[in-house]
Protein backbone atom coordinates (compact mmCIF):
# COMPACT_ATOMS: atom_id res chain seq x y z
CA UNK A 1 0.00 0.00 0.00
CA UNK A 2 3.02 2.50 0.80
CA UNK A 3 4.36 1.59 -2.85
CA UNK A 4 0.39 2.49 -4.34
CA UNK A 5 0.55 5.94 -2.51
CA UNK A 6 3.79 6.74 -3.92
CA UNK A 7 2.90 5.96 -7.05
CA UNK A 8 -0.20 8.27 -7.32
CA UNK A 9 1.14 11.05 -5.35
CA UNK A 10 3.63 11.22 -8.12
CA UNK A 11 0.87 11.04 -10.68
CA UNK A 12 -0.68 13.83 -9.37
CA UNK A 13 2.10 15.77 -8.73
CA UNK A 14 3.04 15.41 -12.43
CA UNK A 15 0.36 14.89 -14.29
CA UNK A 16 1.65 15.70 -17.76
CA UNK A 17 3.24 11.77 -17.08
CA UNK A 18 -0.18 10.44 -17.72
CA UNK A 19 0.02 12.00 -21.18
CA UNK A 20 3.59 10.51 -21.55
CA UNK A 21 2.08 6.99 -21.24
CA UNK A 22 -1.15 7.78 -22.82
CA UNK A 23 -0.61 10.12 -25.91
CA UNK A 24 -4.84 10.67 -26.52
CA UNK A 25 -4.23 12.65 -23.27
CA UNK A 26 -3.55 16.29 -23.05
CA UNK A 27 -0.61 17.01 -20.93
CA UNK A 28 -2.62 19.78 -20.06
CA UNK A 29 -5.61 17.54 -18.69
CA UNK A 30 -6.29 18.19 -15.07
CA UNK A 31 -7.87 15.49 -13.51
CA UNK A 32 -10.30 13.96 -10.45
CA UNK A 33 -8.83 11.46 -8.77
CA UNK A 34 -10.82 8.71 -6.52
CA UNK A 35 -10.62 5.54 -5.15
CA UNK A 36 -14.44 4.14 -5.38
CA UNK A 37 -15.71 0.95 -3.46
CA UNK A 38 -17.66 -1.64 -6.39
CA UNK A 39 -20.46 -2.70 -3.74
CA UNK A 40 -20.84 -6.08 -5.11
CA UNK A 41 -17.67 -7.69 -4.31
CA UNK A 42 -16.10 -4.74 -2.33
CA UNK A 43 -13.31 -4.40 -4.96
CA UNK A 44 -11.89 -1.25 -4.38
CA UNK A 45 -10.45 0.11 -7.72
CA UNK A 46 -6.62 1.53 -6.68
CA UNK A 47 -6.96 4.36 -8.89
CA UNK A 48 -9.66 6.44 -11.38
CA UNK A 49 -9.07 9.26 -12.84
CA UNK A 50 -11.77 11.27 -14.24
CA UNK A 51 -10.95 14.31 -16.88
CA UNK A 52 -12.17 17.51 -15.81
CA UNK A 53 -14.46 19.53 -18.45
CA UNK A 54 -14.46 17.14 -21.30
CA UNK A 55 -16.60 14.56 -21.04
CA UNK A 56 -15.03 13.06 -24.88
CA UNK A 57 -11.51 11.95 -22.89
CA UNK A 58 -11.78 8.62 -21.39
CA UNK A 59 -11.26 7.53 -17.98
CA UNK A 60 -8.55 5.77 -16.52
CA UNK A 61 -8.30 3.54 -14.43
CA UNK A 62 -4.90 3.72 -12.88
CA UNK A 63 -2.87 0.61 -11.24
CA UNK A 64 0.07 0.16 -9.99
CA UNK A 65 1.60 -3.80 -8.71
CA UNK A 66 4.95 -4.36 -7.94
CA UNK A 67 4.63 -8.13 -6.48
CA UNK A 68 3.37 -11.10 -7.92
CA UNK A 69 -0.28 -11.27 -7.39
CA UNK A 70 -1.67 -14.45 -9.63
CA UNK A 71 -5.07 -12.71 -9.57
CA UNK A 72 -4.71 -9.33 -10.50
CA UNK A 73 -5.32 -9.25 -14.24
CA UNK A 74 -9.05 -11.07 -13.44
CA UNK A 75 -9.35 -8.50 -10.46
CA UNK A 76 -8.38 -5.43 -12.00
CA UNK A 77 -10.80 -6.10 -15.27
CA UNK A 78 -13.54 -7.36 -12.93
CA UNK A 79 -13.31 -4.40 -10.93
CA UNK A 80 -13.84 -2.53 -13.88
CA UNK A 81 -16.10 -3.81 -15.51
CA UNK A 82 -18.74 -4.00 -12.12
CA UNK A 83 -17.67 0.01 -11.64
CA UNK A 84 -18.99 0.58 -15.50
CA UNK A 85 -22.15 -1.41 -14.71
CA UNK A 86 -22.64 -0.09 -11.57
CA UNK A 87 -22.06 3.94 -11.94
CA UNK A 88 -24.02 3.37 -15.85
CA UNK A 89 -21.03 4.85 -17.38
CA UNK A 90 -21.40 5.67 -20.71
CA UNK A 91 -17.60 7.24 -21.93
CA UNK A 92 -14.39 5.58 -23.14
CA UNK A 93 -12.09 4.26 -20.71
CA UNK A 94 -8.41 3.37 -21.31
CA UNK A 95 -6.51 1.45 -18.64
CA UNK A 96 -2.77 2.03 -17.19
CA UNK A 97 -1.01 -0.39 -15.29
CA UNK A 98 2.49 0.77 -13.37
CA UNK A 99 4.16 -3.29 -13.42
CA UNK A 100 7.70 -4.27 -12.00
CA UNK A 101 8.72 -6.20 -14.62
CA UNK A 102 7.67 -8.75 -17.92
CA UNK A 103 8.07 -11.96 -15.75
CA UNK A 104 5.77 -10.72 -12.79
CA UNK A 105 3.14 -13.27 -12.55
CA UNK A 106 -0.38 -11.33 -12.60
CA UNK A 107 -2.42 -14.52 -13.86
CA UNK A 108 -3.45 -15.40 -17.11
CA UNK A 109 -3.40 -13.07 -20.29
CA UNK A 110 -5.14 -14.73 -22.13
CA UNK A 111 -8.79 -13.66 -21.26
CA UNK A 112 -7.68 -10.33 -21.23
CA UNK A 113 -5.58 -10.08 -24.12
CA UNK A 114 -7.75 -8.00 -26.61
CA UNK A 115 -8.32 -5.42 -23.42
CA UNK A 116 -4.34 -5.48 -22.56
CA UNK A 117 -3.47 -5.17 -26.49
CA UNK A 118 -6.19 -2.12 -27.65
CA UNK A 119 -7.36 -0.65 -23.82
CA UNK A 120 -4.73 -0.77 -21.63
CA UNK A 121 -1.37 0.74 -21.26
CA UNK A 122 1.51 -1.12 -19.69
CA UNK A 123 4.80 -0.04 -18.21
CA UNK A 124 6.83 -2.45 -16.79
CA UNK A 125 9.45 -0.17 -14.54
CA UNK A 126 12.21 -2.43 -15.03
CA UNK A 127 12.47 -1.43 -19.15
CA UNK A 128 13.59 1.99 -17.83
CA UNK A 129 16.67 0.87 -16.19
CA UNK A 130 18.38 0.41 -19.29
CA UNK A 131 17.13 3.76 -21.31
CA UNK A 132 19.50 6.97 -20.07
CA UNK A 133 17.54 9.91 -22.40
CA UNK A 134 13.59 10.01 -20.41
CA UNK A 135 11.89 12.23 -19.55
CA UNK A 136 11.97 13.93 -15.59
CA UNK A 137 8.39 12.32 -15.18
CA UNK A 138 9.90 8.95 -16.28
CA UNK A 139 13.21 9.95 -13.98
CA UNK A 140 10.76 9.77 -10.95
CA UNK A 141 9.63 6.33 -12.05
CA UNK A 142 12.73 4.71 -12.73
CA UNK A 143 14.15 5.78 -9.08
CA UNK A 144 11.68 3.56 -7.88
CA UNK A 145 13.28 0.45 -9.38
CA UNK A 146 16.66 1.82 -9.20
CA UNK A 147 18.86 -0.32 -7.14
CA UNK A 148 19.93 1.06 -4.00
CA UNK A 149 23.78 1.81 -5.11
CA UNK A 150 22.74 3.80 -8.14
CA UNK A 151 19.67 5.44 -6.14
CA UNK A 152 21.45 8.37 -4.80
CA UNK A 153 23.09 9.69 -8.89
CA UNK A 154 19.77 8.91 -10.08
CA UNK A 155 17.80 11.38 -7.28
CA UNK A 156 20.89 14.29 -8.11
CA UNK A 157 19.97 13.82 -11.69
CA UNK A 158 16.57 14.29 -10.95
CA UNK A 159 17.27 17.15 -9.50
CA UNK A 160 19.62 18.79 -11.38
CA UNK A 161 17.24 18.65 -14.14
CA UNK A 162 14.52 20.86 -12.41
CA UNK A 163 14.43 24.51 -14.56
CA UNK A 164 12.74 26.72 -11.86
CA UNK A 165 12.86 26.65 -7.87
CA UNK A 166 9.01 25.49 -7.93
CA UNK A 167 10.18 22.32 -9.97
CA UNK A 168 13.33 22.11 -7.67
CA UNK A 169 10.76 21.71 -4.70
CA UNK A 170 8.28 19.79 -6.00
CA UNK A 171 11.07 17.24 -7.64
CA UNK A 172 12.71 17.00 -4.32
CA UNK A 173 9.22 16.22 -2.31
CA UNK A 174 8.90 13.15 -4.41
CA UNK A 175 12.33 12.01 -4.05
CA UNK A 176 12.33 12.70 -0.66
CA UNK A 177 9.53 10.21 -0.33
CA UNK A 178 11.16 7.92 -2.92
CA UNK A 179 13.94 7.22 -1.27
CA UNK A 180 12.69 7.05 2.29
CA UNK A 181 10.30 4.31 1.32
CA UNK A 182 13.91 2.66 -0.27
CA UNK A 183 15.71 3.39 3.04
CA UNK A 184 13.68 3.07 5.39
CA UNK A 185 16.26 2.34 7.73
CA UNK A 186 17.73 5.59 7.60
CA UNK A 187 16.34 8.84 9.43
CA UNK A 188 14.86 11.66 7.78
CA UNK A 189 17.88 14.16 7.91
CA UNK A 190 20.12 11.30 6.99
CA UNK A 191 18.11 11.08 3.48
CA UNK A 192 18.57 14.68 2.80
CA UNK A 193 22.48 14.23 3.42
CA UNK A 194 22.28 11.57 0.69
CA UNK A 195 21.20 14.34 -1.92
CA UNK A 196 22.46 17.83 -3.42
CA UNK A 197 20.42 20.35 -1.40
CA UNK A 198 22.82 23.25 -1.89
CA UNK A 199 19.84 25.05 -3.86
CA UNK A 200 16.76 23.70 -1.83
CA UNK A 201 14.89 25.29 0.14
CA UNK A 202 13.88 22.02 1.95
CA UNK A 203 11.15 23.67 4.78
CA UNK A 204 8.70 24.58 1.11
CA UNK A 205 8.66 20.90 0.49
CA UNK A 206 5.29 18.71 0.98
CA UNK A 207 7.33 15.86 2.52
CA UNK A 208 9.45 18.26 4.88
CA UNK A 209 5.96 20.56 5.65
CA UNK A 210 4.04 16.84 7.08
CA UNK A 211 6.85 15.40 9.23
CA UNK A 212 6.94 19.12 9.97
CA UNK A 213 3.56 19.16 11.31
CA UNK A 214 3.85 15.57 12.62
CA UNK A 215 6.67 17.16 14.85
CA UNK A 216 4.65 19.50 15.75
CA UNK A 217 1.20 17.55 16.71
CA UNK A 218 3.52 14.85 18.93
CA UNK A 219 4.88 18.00 20.94
CA UNK A 220 1.50 19.35 21.59
CA UNK A 221 -0.04 16.20 22.54
CA UNK A 222 2.25 15.40 24.87
CA UNK A 223 2.32 18.71 26.30
CA UNK A 224 -1.72 18.34 26.80
CA UNK A 225 -1.55 14.88 28.51
CA UNK A 226 1.01 15.39 30.61
CA UNK A 227 -1.38 18.55 32.09
CA UNK A 228 -4.61 16.44 32.20
CA UNK A 229 -2.42 13.83 33.75
CA UNK A 230 -1.42 16.02 36.31
CA UNK A 231 -4.80 17.51 37.10
CA UNK A 232 -7.21 14.60 37.14
CA UNK A 233 -4.74 11.43 37.19
CA UNK A 234 -3.59 9.00 34.32
CA UNK A 235 -5.71 9.26 31.52
CA UNK A 236 -7.75 5.75 30.47
CA UNK A 237 -6.57 4.68 26.75
CA UNK A 238 -9.24 5.79 24.87
CA UNK A 239 -9.26 9.68 26.18
CA UNK A 240 -4.84 9.51 25.75
CA UNK A 241 -6.25 8.40 21.93
CA UNK A 242 -8.58 10.91 21.75
CA UNK A 243 -5.94 13.32 22.38
CA UNK A 244 -3.11 12.28 20.60
CA UNK A 245 -5.58 12.01 16.97
CA UNK A 246 -6.48 15.76 17.35
CA UNK A 247 -5.11 17.87 14.90
CA UNK A 248 -3.13 21.17 15.77
CA UNK A 249 -5.67 23.92 16.11
CA UNK A 250 -7.81 21.32 18.32
CA UNK A 251 -4.80 20.13 20.71
CA UNK A 252 -4.46 24.14 21.30
CA UNK A 253 -7.91 25.15 22.07
CA UNK A 254 -8.00 22.06 24.35
CA UNK A 255 -4.44 22.92 25.92
CA UNK A 256 -6.25 26.39 27.02
CA UNK A 257 -9.91 25.04 28.16
CA UNK A 258 -7.95 22.54 30.58
CA UNK A 259 -7.33 25.35 32.58
CA UNK A 260 -11.06 25.53 33.35
CA UNK A 261 -11.52 21.74 33.89
CA UNK A 262 -12.98 20.59 36.86
CA UNK A 263 -12.77 17.64 36.74
CA UNK A 264 -12.57 14.42 33.95
CA UNK A 265 -15.95 15.09 32.78
CA UNK A 266 -15.36 18.59 31.59
CA UNK A 267 -12.74 16.70 29.19
CA UNK A 268 -15.28 14.43 28.20
CA UNK A 269 -18.13 17.31 27.33
CA UNK A 270 -15.29 19.29 25.28
CA UNK A 271 -14.67 16.14 22.87
CA UNK A 272 -18.48 15.97 22.61
CA UNK A 273 -18.61 19.67 21.82
CA UNK A 274 -15.63 19.01 19.20
CA UNK A 275 -16.83 16.11 17.45
CA UNK A 276 -17.21 17.30 14.06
Amino acid sequence: MKTDKLFYRIFLNQPSLISELLPEIPPDCEFDYSAPVVKEKELRLDGLLTPMDNDDLPLVFLEAQMQKDSDFYSRYFGGIFIYLHQYKVSRHWRGLLILNHRNQDLGSEIPYQDLLNNRVQRLFLSDLLNQENITGNLALLKLIVTPKKQAVSEANKILENAKTQAEFNQKLDLVEAILVNKFPQLTIEEIQKMINLREADITQTRFYQQVLEIGRNEGESNMVIRQLNRRFGNLSTTLEAKVRSLPINQLESLGEALLDFQDITDLENWFMNHEN
